[in-house]
């Protein structure tokens, strides 16, 4: 006698949801690797740790260029992982939408301002 364990789930073209998972990977990382290299500056640099020393690390281009990516990449990420938590936990179509439009307002207005806080400096 069959047994029946639900539905079946019809999946729509190939690797369903690799892009996003591997997104996920990749940009943590990045962000791994670019906080390594920052504690690296931070721990053979000399004499006490302020504003001057982080100035002086955020100051060169590659790392400004740098610190531009990782501020991209950390928006991608979060919208990945929100994007995901909302459509799993929230069954309203118009609250998805209405939580994912505010969501990618907040994270552009927060990634605008880190990349204009990183190249003031």
């Amino acid at each position: 006698m069959p047994v029946n364990y639900g539905s079946r789930r019809i999946v729509v073209g190939a690797h369903y949801g690799l892009r996003d998972w591997l997104s996920q990977r990749v940009t943590a990382a990045l962000m791994a690797l670019f906080t390594v290299l920052v504690l690296v500056q931070l721990i053979f640099s000399r004499g006490p740790i302020g504003y001057d020393q982080w100035a002086g690390i955020f100051s060169r281009q590659w790392m400004k260029v740098l610190g531009f990516s990782i501020i991209v990449a950390l928006a991608w990420h979060v919208w990945v992982g929100v994007r995901d938590i909302f459509m799993d936990y929230v069954g309203s179509v118009g609250l998805r939408l209405v939580l994912q439009v505010f969501a990618i307002v907040w994270l552009l207005g927060c990634a605008g301002w880190g990349i204009q806080v990183l190249w003031r400096l």
